[in-house]
């Protein structure tokens, strides 16, 4: 009687469920679970609660209703996904391209030296910006300009990953890119991979008009950049800086929370930045008293300057630590977290935007120097950089 009353209510239980449209769950491959756990990734963390205005649960079901037979074909799945947010910071990172944004974010890679975006507008890989001493530096690949091709491929059959993982190689190696600048005629630059060693910064004590300055130049924001900032700072007090100049120009951003460390290096008792996430709700990262200098500052600035750098340069302008000298940033206010999927996949999600402290959301906007000055044709050269001169009056004043 029992066995019977069981089976009885058993039957009606799945009787309910395809009245109501539920199907039993069934047993999903390896693939599927991918594609799943990808999609429950961003249900859970994107930033933005309408998933670009669509139904996002639909998508999820649409796309697993589809055949998925290889895990090739579970990261088109993901990517194809991914593409109707309409937001190229979201992405997938096969095996090779995560692990390889890894080593970026540690401090070393094998390539050309390039920082890379896509543009808001066209889609187009754009230059962000040349890293400094980096064949692409030395080549004059500047920011802003468009990558045409890699070698024979046309960018705009490869995402940003993989166009990225193309130029990377073994040192000695060559690769042909096919630049297209602002204003000029499209042009074929070979380039020969090197050994990148992003050591973060640069610094030297520099005697202007008869005042010793102690300049930073601050490339990227690496996990080993804090350390080397706050060395370089302190380095610069023994040798008797009377103030500072911290060029960020073409720096175009990495670890936020490398930004918030080094804010902290010049900030006491302030609010660095705030992050907005899907709910509206704003967090802050603040200040910790721990400022290791409270001497004059200029921050030089240009098109270059993006994400993290935007948030340092942001929290010094509106805490008034220091003056803003150079051209209007690049515009990143959004953050991406890293997520690795069970394959050894992961995926780069926005989790936020942020504002400064006066909540400038600077998203493809920018920040506005106090003091702007155009750029000369030969930055680094000290005397003719017409920037790092008027940073040095400002400091003098």
């Amino acid at each position: 009687m029992g066995k019977r009353e069981f089976w009885c209510g058993l039957l009606l239980i799945l009787q309910l469920w395809f009245s109501l449209g539920i199907q039993p769950a069934l047993a999903l491959s390896s693939e599927q679970q991918l594609v799943l756990q990808a999609w429950r990734t961003v249900n859970q963390a994107y930033y933005d609660d309408t998933y670009n205005h669509q139904n996002w649960w639909k998508v999820r079901d649409e796309t697993i209703k589809q055949t998925i037979p290889d895990t090739e074909s579970a990261y088109n799945s993901i990517e194809k996904m991914l593409a109707s947010l309409d937001e190229p910071f979201t992405r997938l990172l096969r095996p090779e391209q995560y692990r390889s944004l890894q080593v970026n974010t540690a401090g070393e890679l094998y390539g050309v030296g390039l920082q890379i975006g896509v543009t808001a507008e066209s889609k187009q890989i754009e230059v962000i910006a040349p890293i400094a001493g980096s064949p692409a530096e030395k080549a004059g690949i500047k920011t802003h300009d468009i990558i045409v091709k890699v070698d024979a491929t046309p960018t705009q059959e490869l995402d940003l990953d993989t166009a990225a993982a193309k130029m990377r190689g073994p040192a000695g190696t060559n690769i042909s890119l096919t630049i297209k600048s602002p204003g000029a005629q499209e042009k074929e630059v070979i380039l020969e991979r090197q050994k990148i060693d992003l050591h973060p910064v640069i610094a030297e004590l520099r005697k202007d008009r008869q005042k010793p300055i102690g300049y930073i130049r601050l490339a990227q924001f690496s996990a080993k950049a804090p350390a080397e900032t706050a060395a370089a700072i302190k380095d610069l007090a023994k040798k008797g800086a009377k103030a500072y100049i911290l060029d960020l120009r073409n720096n175009p951003g990495g670890l936020v929370t490398a930004g918030v460390e080094i804010a902290r290096m010049w900030l006491n008792d302030a609010t660095i930045v705030y992050t907005v996430n899907r709910q509206g709700i704003s967090d802050s990262f603040n200040a910790t008293h721990e400022a290791l200098t409270t001497l004059p500052l200029a921050v030089l600035v240009n098109s270059g300057t993006a994400s993290a750098s935007e948030i340092l340069a942001g929290a010094l302008q509106d805490n008034q630590r220091g003056i803003i000298v150079g051209e209007k940033t690049f515009g990143k206010g959004l953050i991406q977290s890293l997520f690795e999927l069970n394959d050894g996949s992961g995926m780069a999600v926005t989790v936020a935007k942020y504002e400064t402290p006066s909540h400038q959301d600077i998203h493809k906007k920018g920040i506005e120097p106090q003091l702007e000055v155009a750029a000369s044709a030969s930055p680094d050269a000290k005397n003719a950089d017409p920037q790092y001169q008027a940073a040095v009056k400002a400091l003098m004043s």
